[in-house]
């Protein structure tokens, strides 16, 4: 087996940045990285059907600021900014700082950015839709909406099959 390297980490000097900007000591980074890791599996799961590929912590002495990548920026704001306060409370309890900051970013074209396209793909295949039509409506879709290029791959027990195999589809 061919050795694997990190997408995200092999391009961070090129066109990525990381997605938690803090410093910790050794004794205190352990704990850091469990709290990040809490924040954003209860902001993935509390945020659902907002469309949220990333989200971004950052910390600083006594704060922290939580950065998050949306398509449906009214779905996490809601009415008058009632649920920026409600996700504020429920992440200073998560962490152990005192002031929590939430930045909410739209995503302009959520039809080309490769997690929404992923996730996409995966709800259409968890409502039994076939994966070849899915597959290629999601890469034309992003074709269309401006991506310079696409390849979509399922892989797995495809359509039902006794076997698994792995499906994709490039333009």
């Amino acid at each position: 087996m061919g050795q694997k390297v990190n997408p995200i980490g092999f391009r961070i000097q090129v066109n990525r940045d990381w997605r938690s900007r803090w410093y910790a000591a050794p004794k205190e980074y352990a704990q850091m990285l469990h709290e990040d890791l809490k924040i954003r599996a209860f902001l993935k799961k509390k945020l659902e059907q907002a469309a949220v590929p990333r989200i971004n912590i950052e910390r600083a002495s006594q704060r922290l600021r939580v950065t998050i990548f949306t398509a449906r920026p009214g779905i996490v704001i809601g009415r008058k900014g009632s649920e920026i306060d409600k996700l504020k409370e429920d992440i200073a309890a998560l962490s152990t700082l005192k002031e929590v900051y939430v930045d909410i970013q739209e995503i302009k074209t959520p039809e080309t950015n490769a997690q929404l396209i992923a996730e996409n793909v995966a709800l259409q295949l968890e409502r039994r839709i076939s994966f070849r039509r899915a597959m290629k409506k999601a890469a034309q879709t992003a074709m269309d909406f401006g991506a310079d290029g696409v390849k979509v791959r399922c892989s797995g027990r495809l359509g039902g099959s006794e076997i698994a195999r792995t499906e994709w589809h490039r333009l």
